[in-house]
């Protein structure tokens, strides 16, 4: 299937579409794709030199974000019909972020409430996501998977973005010392 169209399918938020590319290990690629497209997304409106770290950031957010998922939704949170993979969970959670590649639109005015609009939208393609990828009759579940996994991530990124603004502080002529 086209890149584009699972794009697509997977902002319409289609369980069918999680499903499948649960299932397609070559779908990994397109998933890392996904997470860089909607990371670019989400900082073009950052300096420049912002863009790499926060890509790099994204990556690892991911990978952690789905192992997150693995260890909670897989084993601590799992139903009998729970059945999934770290590789799994790469690629469904990798295709939650596809709403986020709108973000490219949120230039000036507009870039706050598209983020806002485009974090919820992903959010729900995650428990979407999370309910098809460890097959659970609950959507309640998944949305108490997703919910875990969404704290941990913030915190990891913030906690990363902290860090770097850090060592930009101490440089900076008249930063306080702590």
């Amino acid at each position: 299937m086209p890149f584009t169209a699972r794009l697509i399918r997977a902002a319409r938020l289609e369980p069918a579409l999680f499903e499948e590319v649960e299932a397609d290990r070559s779908a990994t690629v397109q998933s890392l794709l996904v997470v860089a497209l909607a990371s670019v997304a989400g900082s073009i409106w950052l300096p420049v030199g912002m863009i790499l770290p926060g890509l790099v950031t994204s990556i690892i957010a991911w990978f952690i974000w789905a192992l997150l998922t693995y260890v909670v939704g897989a084993t601590l949170l799992s139903e009998p019909t729970t059945e999934a993979n770290l590789g799994q969970l790469l690629r469904v959670i990798g295709f939650a972020s596809a709403p986020g590649i709108l973000r490219f639109a949120g230039i000036g005015i507009l870039a706050y409430p598209i983020a806002i609009l485009t974090g919820v939208w992903m959010l729900v393609a995650m428990v979407v996501g999370i309910r098809q990828a460890l097959d659970y009759r609950s959507t309640a579940r998944a949305v108490l998977v997703a919910a875990v996994g969404w704290v941990i991530y913030l915190a990891i990124i913030l906690g990363l973005l902290y860090i770097g603004a850090g060592s930009d502080a101490t440089a900076r002529p008249g930063a306080a010392a702590v």
